[in-house]
């Protein structure tokens, strides 16, 4: 008896941790990715491209053109396309506006940007598909 009660109760400890420990690593932990330690990551349809938009702080020492990185992936049919030409653009929130090629980075697509200020970045990207066609869209970036 005493046994099966052990046993209950380490699975319930087990089952709460599981529950909390989550939780617990999504509110307190950051890695630069943005405010309160939420990730910024946003998800869109482009004429039928699966495309993520992710903004990270760039890591001290390793910093590729400024002070954030603008990740982005483009996928359809659960393939990614990594080689592609792809020009990004940010207009910052002082009206200021700033063109970049991106660079491959694994499966990403990347430039970087000074982004560590104040208000909404406009965050855009133009990329040509092996089709020949060119595609657009964009998302905002909340910044600090």
């Amino acid at each position: 008896m005493i046994k099966k009660r052990q046993a209950i109760t380490g699975y319930s400890l087990a089952a709460l941790l599981s529950i909390a420990l989550p939780v617990y690593a999504e509110d307190k932990h950051d890695h630069g990715h943005g405010a309160m330690g939420k990730m910024f990551l946003i998800k869109k349809q482009i004429d039928g491209y699966d495309v993520s938009f992710h903004v990270m702080k760039a890591q001290p020492g390793k910093e590729m053109g400024g002070s954030h990185d603008f990740m982005i992936k483009v996928e359809k049919n659960g393939k990614t396309y990594t080689k592609i030409p792809m020009n990004t653009k940010v207009v910052h929130p002082n009206g200021q506006a700033e063109s970049k090629k991106t660079m491959v980075m694994g499966d990403w697509l990347m430039a970087g940007y000074d982004l560590g200020h104040k208000g909404k970045h406009q965050l855009m990207i133009l990329f040509k598909t092996p089709d020949g066609k060119k595609h657009k869209g964009g998302v905002f970036y909340p910044g600090k």
